[in-house]
């Protein structure tokens, strides 16, 4: 019994001295580790995640109306009356202008009496021409009547009374002819009138100076008593009255480079940035010239902006920033992460800290860079950690202590 007792007692002190012998063993192990953890070199990674990506450029242009022109008058006359100023907004079809020309009222005045002439020569040959048609007939029934007698009645009638009557008939008949060509010719000069009349009323019309668009005035050439001139041709010196741009749509002309022409396209939508105003706005590629200017090797391309609270102004400058491609849900990893081959800029190479936290070197391919990231397309997969800046340093199966750093933040150094 008391030998039990000291075997059961020695077993107990052998367990408790294991267990303090293991203790102390995996106390020293910490306590080594400890001592090496620390002394591993801090490292700043990132994460090679999925996202999307754009590729563009930044071009600089100034705002034009989208169309703007001189409004002139027709017809010269002196100014009785200008309804606008500079800044005003107008509507399409809205009276800018009143113009007086007192002889154009006389010109009208004799165009309408030149047409009721020509309405009472009507009147005149119609009246001639049912004459004529009236002695036509009787003369056809005397020369009918009188053949008719002598087909019945040789001798009974002479042969001269017939061919009198003959004559009468062709003479009545030309008579007729000519006053019907006499109506038609009045019936032209009714027409001539007409067309005179309405030229003096157009011209009369022209004295009413109004909006060919909706827009804004950006500046008023002429007062009320000016005389202005008719502005019939671009090489005259003719004076206008305003001038009128449609400031609700605006338009800016961009030199796209040649290397970027094949990824433009009507309808792509861009970003336009105004430093003025701080504040971006939307646009659209509406037309681009199809050449490239040989002095620039660019293309002319324009984007419209709408502008319907006209918080824009023609001059102002404006960056657009163009899109030339854009791809969704590809690998991404910072700029800084990469080290770029000797060859060719499709090949590079990372640094990878491994979930042992070792050090690893890697070849990726390339694919799409910005500002900020480039495309991984093969070796690395989504959610490995790779190292940003400094990695000269660093060898193969070292061990670190990786920092996780913001991927937009530290490109953006």
């Amino acid at each position: 019994m008391r030998t039990a007792a000291v075997l059961a007692i020695s077993a107990a002190m052998v367990g408790i001295g294991a267990l303090i012998v293991s203790s102390c063993s995996r106390s020293q192990s910490a306590e080594a580790q400890e001592r090496t953890v620390p002394d591993a070199p801090a490292v700043a990674v990132a994460t090679a995640r999925m996202e999307d990506m754009s590729h563009g450029m930044v071009l600089t242009a100034e705002f034009k109306p989208y169309q703007e022109i001189d409004v002139m008058a027709k017809v010269a006359g002196y100014v009785k009356r200008i309804d606008v100023d500079a800044g005003d907004r107008v509507k399409q079809g809205q009276l800018l202008a009143v113009l007086e020309i007192p002889e154009m009222a006389d010109d009208q005045a004799r165009a309408q009496s030149m047409l009721k002439r020509s309405q009472a020569e009507v009147a005149r040959a119609r009246d001639e021409l049912q004459r004529a048609e009236s002695s036509h007939a009787i003369a056809h029934l005397s020369y009918t009547r009188l053949a008719d007698v002598a087909k019945q009645r040789a001798g009974l009638v002479a042969q001269q009374e017939i061919d009198d009557a003959e004559s009468k008939d062709l003479v009545t008949e030309a008579q007729v002819s000519a006053a019907r060509s006499n109506l038609s010719a009045a019936e032209q000069q009714v027409q001539v009138s007409t067309a005179e009349l309405q030229k003096v009323k157009t011209l009369l019309d022209y004295t009413r100076v109004t909006a060919p668009f909706a827009g804004v005035i950006t500046r008023r050439f002429a007062d009320t008593g000016s005389m202005i001139q008719a502005g019939t041709a671009s090489n005259t010196q003719a004076m206008p009255l305003v001038k009128l741009s449609e400031n609700s749509l605006l338009r800016l002309i961009l030199p796209v480079p040649e290397s970027a022409v094949p990824t433009v396209h009507v309808g792509q939508q861009v970003e336009v940035h105004v430093p003025t105003l701080g504040r971006a706005f939307p646009g659209r590629v509406a037309r681009f010239a199809e050449k490239v200017m040989s002095a620039t090797r660019t293309m002319d391309t324009e984007v419209d902006v709408p502008n319907p609270s006209l918080v824009l102004i023609p001059g102002m400058y404006a960056e657009v920033n163009l899109t030339l491609d854009h791809r969704k849900n590809i690998l991404t990893v910072p700029i800084p992460a990469v080290d770029l081959g000797s060859a060719d800029d499709a090949s590079g190479q990372v640094v990878v800290v491994t979930p042992e936290n070792r050090i690893e070197m890697r070849k990726v391919q390339l694919g799409m860079q910005t500002a900020t990231g480039v495309e991984i397309r093969s070796g690395l997969r989504g959610g490995e950690m790779v190292v940003m800046g400094n990695r000269s340093s660093l060898r193969a199966g070292e061990q670190v202590r990786p920092k996780q750093v913001d991927n937009a933040a530290e490109a953006g150094r």
